[in-house]
């Protein structure tokens, strides 16, 4: 088959099946029990993280040119007894935020209920309460 007509089909059905993977989150998610949590958001800077900003406490290694492709959530750590690092988890109720991300880093001891979304060093810092969040 020609190259550019495959890969028209493919641009075809491709957000028909993001779309179908969408509601079958959304589906799967209707049946759990949502942990309400606060968010707040973190950069890659030391003065934010530690001496090693750039390697999360899994031990991933984030692009520093575009961290949020990762998706990374930073939980505390009575979530942390919950999820394990890797653990894909699903945000509602937190407008851009809303999504699907990934445990990959580990807050302060100090926070409890509390997730922390990793942003660019440019995006301004917010804090949301009674934000839902679903392992999925």
């Amino acid at each position: 088959m020609n190259t550019s007509i495959t890969l028209s089909l493919v641009l075809l059905f491709l957000p028909y099946e993001m779309e179908k993977s969408e509601r079958i989150i959304m589906e799967k998610i209707k049946t759990l029990e949502p942990i309400s949590v606060t968010l707040t958001t973190y950069t890659t800077s030391e003065k934010e993280t530690d001496s090693t900003p750039n390697i999360t406490a899994s031990g991933f290694k984030i692009d520093t040119l575009n961290p949020m492709k990762h998706r990374i959530v930073a939980v505390s750590r009575d979530l942390k007894k919950k999820w394990k690092f890797g653990t894909k988890v699903r945000i509602t109720g937190a407008g851009k935020y809303n999504g699907t991300y990934y445990v990959r880093d580990l807050m302060n001891k100090r926070y409890k209920k509390r997730i922390d979304i990793l942003i660019g060093k440019n995006h301004k810092q917010i804090k949301l309460e009674d934000i839902k969040i679903y392992k999925i």
